[in-house]
């Protein structure tokens, strides 16, 4: 048997930006939906697990076809990382059920634009790429890397001496984690409880696909991108 993937979706029940955001409709459907719907119509989750303190969230993800773990107050707070709430649904199943999956893959719902063709993109990339784990991000200008800070009245290079005077094509590529997919090997993780490795892949994804949802104007935004894609 071919060890595939488990898929995490971290939906807490409060939000500042939105109230009760991943339940908010988007597009004729809950938010959390649309992560649900990409994981399950890739072709390499076969299981799917809702992780949220709120009952009603995982209502509904349960009838969208989801599993559903319900966490504890303590990793629902403002300040609880999502690392140890990854862990948590991971150790909800058995450590027989557990052996069948090789990957994790942390799907946020906040990510709605993010396909099943992104999931399998990049689950592609760490099978062949040779990497320990991959994460989604999007280009960003590399000029701030030629910055200088003033510490102590003495100007220093942000990053290093050197980045200042190289020229902008010859800086090393800069980009961030757009938070739509992040992969990692199940023992890996659990070991180190980390998503990033000494050996993790880049998965570039467009800007815009790449919205997260904070607050009400992003979710005009978003869509207005599913409308254009009709």
């Amino acid at each position: 048997m071919i060890k595939s993937a488990v898929a995490i979706i971290p939906a807490r029940g409060g939000s500042k930006g939105v109230p009760r955001k991943n339940l908010v409709e988007l597009n004729g459907a809950p938010l959390i939906w649309w992560s649900i719907k990409a994981a399950l119509e890739s072709g390499c989750i076969d299981k799917v697990i809702v992780t949220s303190d709120d009952d009603d969230i995982l209502s509904v993800s349960h009838e969208l076809g989801a599993d559903v773990v319900k966490r504890p107050y303590e990793l629902a707070t403002d300040e609880a990382s999502t690392l140890p709430v990854l862990r948590h649904a991971l150790l909800s199943m058995t450590c027989e059920e557990r052996a069948h999956y090789q990957y994790l893959i942390l799907l946020q719902p906040t990510s709605p634009l993010r396909t099943s063709r992104h999931i399998e993109e990049a689950f592609q990339l760490i099978r062949e790429g040779g990497g320990d784990a991959v994460i989604s991000v999007l280009r960003r200008d590399s000029s701030p890397l030629k910055w200088f800070v003033e510490k102590d009245g003495v100007l220093q290079g942000a990053v290093n001496a050197e980045f200042p005077f190289l020229r902008r094509q010859d800086l090393p590529n800069v980009c961030s984690a757009n938070g739509a997919i992040y992969i990692i090997g199940i023992d890996e993780f659990l070991k180190n409880e980390s998503l990033l490795t000494k050996n993790t892949l880049p998965y570039y994804m467009d800007e815009a696909v790449s919205i997260d949802i904070d607050d009400t104007t992003d979710l005009q935004k978003a869509e207005m991108i599913m409308a254009d894609s009709i």
